[in-house]
């Protein structure tokens, strides 16, 4: 089967621009959105980063997949169309796609991401695939999810894919709320593949989200560099310095980029501007660490039974198959 790519526009640059400025201007915290940090000089960085020793999610994600996928994809009825959220370049994906190739002749595979940069890093990983047909979306999540619905066919079981612990980016019941929006989009019968990371020492978390090397302080401020190029903004990167720190009350790490100085900075796309204090942050990303139990729970409240849990013991990390019910 010929392997293609067709791309969906993604949201226009004026609309980024408004909600990036809204999370600037919010009272109290300062947030940006995470989803902005993949461009492509941000989605390669997070590539090296998945391979750095004093991050483990990755590894423990294909330790999991690579000694269970063909459990994991046998509890899919045949024929299977899988659709997966935040795809990235698509390297774990491989192992599955390629153990529903050993069960069916053709599979269709649609990659969901806002990052044009990462689905065509999907594209090339993966389109050695000779049973394989991709239709990249580039769209936000769940719109994606409804366009990779509208093209099943019937009897086709449809397997979403939400790999790397990136639930743990909603903060506390988002995560539920989103995944019960998920299931209300699927079947009663559907699958959702669900990865998420587990509690594990503050210390670990912390060397996890500040490398020595320092990459992923470089993939942090790499944020401010592409909105100083896509929307206008005045971001000086010399005044920032990237903040890793363990929320105890919400388990979950969150990044930040600490202003050095008081300053004020522009976003001319939304023709607006902000002050900073000295030692004020800009709030970037949350990642949360759970329990079994919790996740358990967060399945049965939006709508699934867990069909099976499989567990890394060497970097503590839950893949979780669910059903739609």
């Amino acid at each position: 089967m010929t392997t293609h790519l067709a791309l969906a526009t993604a949201t226009a640059s004026s609309a980024s621009a408004l909600e990036i400025r809204n999370g600037l201007l919010k009272a109290g915290q300062k947030e940006i959105p995470s989803k902005y940090f993949y461009d492509s000089v941000g989605s390669a960085l997070f590539e090296v980063i998945c391979q750095l020793p004093e991050y483990g999610v990755t590894r423990a994600e294909v330790r999991i997949l690579a000694g269970h996928v063909d459990e994991i994809v046998s509890r899919a009825p045949a024929p299977v169309l899988v659709a997966e959220l935040g795809s990235g370049a698509g390297k774990k994906t491989r192992l599955i796609l390629e153990a529903l190739c050993r069960r069916q002749r053709e599979t269709s595979y649609h990659p969901i991401e806002i990052s044009r940069d990462a689905l065509a890093m999907c594209q090339r990983e993966l389109g050695d695939i000779p049973c394989l047909s991709i239709v990249g979306l580039e769209r936000e999540y769940l719109q994606g999810l409804r366009e990779a619905v509208a093209r099943r066919k019937p009897g086709e079981h449809l397997m979403v894919l939400f790999l790397g612990g990136t639930i743990g980016n909603f903060d506390g019941t988002a995560s539920t709320s989103f995944l019960a929006r998920v299931r209300d989009i699927l079947q009663p019968g559907d699958s959702l593949l669900l990865g998420a990371d587990l509690l594990k020492p503050v210390s670990v978390l912390l060397a996890a989200y500040d490398d020595p090397l320092g990459v992923t302080a470089a993939f942090n401020r790499n944020l401010l560099v592409r909105l100083n190029r896509e929307i206008g903004t005045d971001f000086d990167l010399s005044q920032f310095e990237h903040l890793a720190i363990f929320n105890q009350q919400t388990h979950s790490i969150e990044m930040h980029l600490k202003s050095r100085t008081q300053q004020t900075v522009t976003i001319p796309a939304a023709e607006s501007s902000f002050d900073l204090q000295a030692g004020e942050t800009i709030w970037t990303e949350t990642s949360h660490k759970y329990s079994c139990d919790e996740l358990l729970s967060m399945a049965r409240q939006a709508g699934f039974r867990c069909d099976a849990q499989w567990i890394d013991r060497e970097w503590p990390f839950a893949e979780n198959l669910w059903i739609a019910e």
